[in-house]
């Protein structure tokens, strides 16, 4: 991947917020380059400051220091050629999918009718080409998560940032997700940040993964997933996935007795 341009690029970025009880540091130095077509899961505690960086890379919120680089460019705001995937979908009740999808195409000022067979196309990738005219309180909650996803990918941006988009999902729903958001990243080939507590998600989908400390954020260790594409559901049977799941636990590991709420954190980030 070596040869691949950098799409994003993170430089010792900082961010501390003022509080009535003093200042509070939720990210410090934290450095990382995301490749084009890369596909890149950022697992952490909760509470240690990953959805403040996605915040951040997409340019919802200032950083205190540092910088954040998109495609060569300092990024100062919301970006056109940035896609995002919330962790609930927030679907308008009163659009239908086909119009929820588009959303981004009007508000970003694109020609509709070019854009309308795009969008259709999406539905049709996350098997949600029947249900153009359906309305999100006639979907399930994986359904309308594919929606959310459509959305993120349907002005076409060059990076998808996506903030633990299956969370809120049963473990069945979540793995079939996850199955479907890598065949999909296999066909559009966008770099995507991909925040999450799953260690099996971040193997499963991830070419690398970042590994955050308890608060302020730091990066621990970015860990490389050298097992090929496409993979199954019973890749994550398979002993090269132990090996990498495995020492990804090995981080989040209780130190000492384990007492205390950054041992919790770390049991919560490894389950």
């Amino acid at each position: 991947m070596t040869d691949r341009e950098t799409h994003l690029s993170i430089d010792r970025l900082r961010v501390v917020y003022k509080t009535t009880r003093g200042t509070l540091e939720a990210i410090r130095d934290i450095s990382l380059d995301i490749r084009e077509r890369e596909f890149v899961a950022v697992l952490g505690p909760s509470g240690c400051g990953k959805s403040t960086l996605l915040n951040i890379v997409s340019g919802l919120l200032p950083p205190s220091g540092g910088s954040v680089r998109m495609g060569g460019q300092e990024v100062s705001g919301p970006r056109r050629d940035v896609g995002i995937v919330f962790q609930a979908p927030t679907l308008l009740p009163w659009k239908t999918v086909l119009e929820n999808v588009l959303v981004p195409v009007r508000t970003l000022g694109l020609p509709l009718e070019t854009y309308r067979p795009r969008a259709l196309d999406l539905l049709r990738l996350v098997g949600l080409e029947g249900f153009a005219q359906h309305y999100p309180r006639e979907l399930s909650g994986g359904m309308q998560q594919r929606v959310g996803i459509a959305r993120g990918l349907v002005h076409d941006p060059a990076v998808i940032l996506m903030d633990e988009p299956f969370a809120a999902l049963d473990a069945m729903t979540r793995e079939h997700m996850s199955h479907e958001l890598q065949e999909l990243w296999m066909r559009e080939r966008k770099s995507i940040l991909f925040i999450t507590h799953s260690i099996p998600e971040a193997v499963f989908l991830a070419d690398r993964v970042v590994v955050l400390g308890d608060r302020p954020a730091m990066v621990r260790e970015v860990v490389e997933v050298p097992i090929p594409r496409p993979r199954r559901i019973e890749t994550m049977a398979a002993p090269e996935f132990a090996a990498v799941a495995n020492h990804l636990r090995t981080l989040f590991a209780p130190v000492g007795a384990g007492v205390g709420a950054g041992a919790t954190a770390r049991r919560e980030a490894a389950q």
